[in-house]
């Protein structure tokens, strides 16, 4: 495969991505968004429209005079006034614009063939002799006759144009026919060739790193894709393919800060990273299945194409119904908590009930989970048999509970101002024979949030002596929870007799 020497990256995060509906950046936060692209090494930025607002015009000129290492951009359609208002605000790169399709000549500009072509040459000519580099994009250029689209490429080269882009406004591009349509341009233009995509499909980096095959040698991205409708190439996506997949090993791509990148401009727009979104997605390199955390754990290669650390990520064992043994452990193990067989086979047997019912764990949720098993005496003198609770739209509440004591299955009823006061009424009632009780404190939390969340109870209880114990429970039910607490503090004050 004979790809380009030198690959080139324009982001357009601070002009196209910030088309995406609802996304509208401060001046200051083009600036650190800028920065922060110039730190990883982008060749280009496009920095926004100057034409569009007085906004526009400062942040594009504050960004140019950072002296920045990437080449900085602005958007200008074929007009004198969009042209001149770039040029004022410092901007020696001008990525200028005019729609080429049937579609956009008869209903967006209502402009023949003739004119459209004397326009794209009239702005490239305009920028040239004002001494500014000129990329011309023919807009919509996948829906445009390849041989007037040919004749309008090699018209803005011959007019000084220093690089043509190829927009695939929205999306219709599949990598066959970018093939195609990239090395017919290549061999009738002498000039670099761009590649722009949208991903109304989920093509957009495909169609990038074909166009790149093909004979491109720049392609526009934006961090996260964001942009129009469904977006753009994703930066890191692009980025990584060409690193790892194609090998390509002069693209000058600090990947060490795409992540944390991705993070903040979630955060500036309030676009939220998918999941599953390759490469800075949350699950990009999380693994549960207990095959594939055993194969992870001996060696990362075998379900990962790269190490997290490559692109400032970092590796997830999440814990459900899928996880295995060995899953548990590193995951016990990185908590620095160390229980023993019996104790391990308590926590596993939970954490496959609760995957069962659909709960997904989390680190704080294990955590507690163990510290509960941890806790507990050994050989329970009292068990928790059965536990029935009633509320009705009263203030009061009956508890059945049914225990085991000493191996005699006994049962009681009570009526408390809650589920839980009744069935703390109901224990007492039971082992009043064996200890005389009374909850000095009592704590509830939900580890994580949602309605799903697990809670965790932690009690202290005294006797009649003086005596007193902790006790802590985590359940998915905070009546369960709260009973089983209670019984495990009586059960630690028992054993201490």
């Amino acid at each position: 495969m004979k790809l380009p020497k030198n690959i080139n990256i324009l982001d357009t995060t601070l002009r196209d991505g910030e088309q995406a509906p609802g996304v509208a950046f401060t001046v200051d936060e083009k600036i650190q968004i800028a920065q922060k692209l110039d730190q990883i090494g982008i060749n280009t930025i496009e920095v926004g429209f100057p034409r569009v607002s007085d906004g526009e015009k400062v942040s594009a000129r504050t960004i140019k005079n950072l002296g920045l290492n990437a080449n900085i951009c602005g958007l200008s359609r074929v007009l004198k006034e969009d042209i001149d208002t770039l040029i004022d605000s410092d901007l020696n790169y001008m990525h200028t614009f005019i729609g080429t399709s049937k579609l956009h000549r008869d209903y967006k500009l209502k402009m023949s063939k003739e004119e459209i072509l004397e326009k794209a040459i009239y702005a490239v000519e305009y920028g040239k002799d004002h001494g500014i580099t000129v990329e011309f994009s023919a807009e919509d250029a996948t829906r445009t006759e390849e041989n007037y689209l040919i004749e309008v490429y090699k018209s803005v080269e011959s007019a000084g144009a220093d690089i043509i882009n190829v927009p695939d406004t929205v999306g219709v591009l599949f990598p066959s026919a970018t093939k195609e349509l990239i090395s017919k341009i290549k061999n009738n233009i002498n000039i670099p060739i761009s590649i722009h995509c949208h991903n109304d499909f989920g093509l957009a980096v495909a169609n990038s790193l074909i166009a790149i095959e093909s004979g491109a040698s720049q392609a526009h991205v934006t961090v996260n894709g964001i942009g129009e409708r469904a977006g753009n190439a994703s930066l890191d996506e692009f980025v990584v393919a060409l690193k790892v997949a194609y090998t390509l090993d002069n693209l000058k791509i600090d990947t060490k800060q795409l992540f944390n990148l991705s993070e903040y401009v979630s955060k500036l727009t309030g676009i939220k990273i998918p999941i599953n979104k390759p490469i800075v997605g949350e699950n990009a390199f999380a693994h549960e299945s207990g095959i594939h955390v055993h194969g992870v754990l001996e060696n990362a290669a075998t379900y990962e194409p790269i190490n997290p650390e490559m692109v400032g990520h970092t590796r997830k064992i999440a814990l459900g119904k899928h996880t295995g043994a060995n899953g548990l452990k590193s995951k016990l193990k990185e908590y620095n908590i160390e229980i023993n067989q019996e104790q391990f086979s308590q926590v596993y047997d939970q954490i496959k009930n609760l995957g069962d019912k659909g709960k997904t764990i989390t680190d704080a949720d294990l955590k507690a989970i163990a510290i509960t098993v941890l806790g507990k005496v050994k050989n329970e003198s009292i068990k928790l048999v059965g536990l029935t609770v009633i509320s009705g739209n009263t203030v009061s509440a009956t508890a059945t509970v049914k225990l085991s004591i000493n191996n005699k299955i006994e049962e009681k009823s009570e009526i408390g101002v809650g589920p839980v006061d009744a069935a703390l009424k109901a224990i007492s009632r039971l082992v009043k024979e064996y200890i005389d009780i009374e909850l000095e404190e009592y704590n509830i939390d939900a580890i994580t949030g949602g309605t799903d969340a697990l809670a965790e109870v932690f009690v202290i209880i005294s006797d009649s002596k003086g005596n007193k114990a902790t006790g802590r429970s985590t359940q998915e039910d905070v009546v369960l929870a709260s009973v089983d607490a209670i019984l495990n503090s009586i059960n630690k004050i028992i054993a201490i007799k």
